[in-house]
């Protein structure tokens, strides 16, 4: 097997029409999971729209800036190195993204579990990871 690499801020597309999604790499089996990098520009979703993703989601702020609305009400304004995780079917869009510059968003999907399946490390007991 040979590893693979790259840089998230190389070949950034700039003035894109919309937000662009890499794909960087994904792992399938049981716990599915996909890494991705998203790119910005000025760019929100539209109004009245939510996303509704069936996995969790965890996105961190590499460069730029932007806010993320829950749909539960909250807003979290993220900047570089600020994170922010998504449990499955938490509705939430992206409120503005930093129009002066790109955000560039790492976003790592997950997929749950099958019920009573626990992830590696995890014994049925123990309280997940919380925000």
């Amino acid at each position: 097997m040979t590893p693979i690499h790259g840089n998230l801020l190389q070949d950034v597309p700039a003035n894109a029409p919309g937000e662009v999604f890499t794909a960087l790499t994904q792992w399938p089996g049981a716990g599915d999971v996909r890494i991705e990098r998203i790119v910005s520009n000025g760019q929100a979703s539209p109004p009245g729209f939510w996303y509704d993703n069936p996995e969790d989601e965890w996105v961190v702020v590499v460069s730029g800036s932007g806010a993320v609305e829950i749909e539960a009400g909250a807003t979290h304004t993220l900047g570089a190195g600020d994170w922010l995780h998504l449990p499955a079917h938490c509705r939430h869009r992206v409120a503005w993204t930093d129009a002066a510059q790109p955000t560039i968003w790492l976003a790592v999907h997950v997929a749950r579990q099958p019920s009573g399946d626990q992830p590696p490390g995890q014994s049925a007991n123990q309280a997940g990871p919380t925000s």
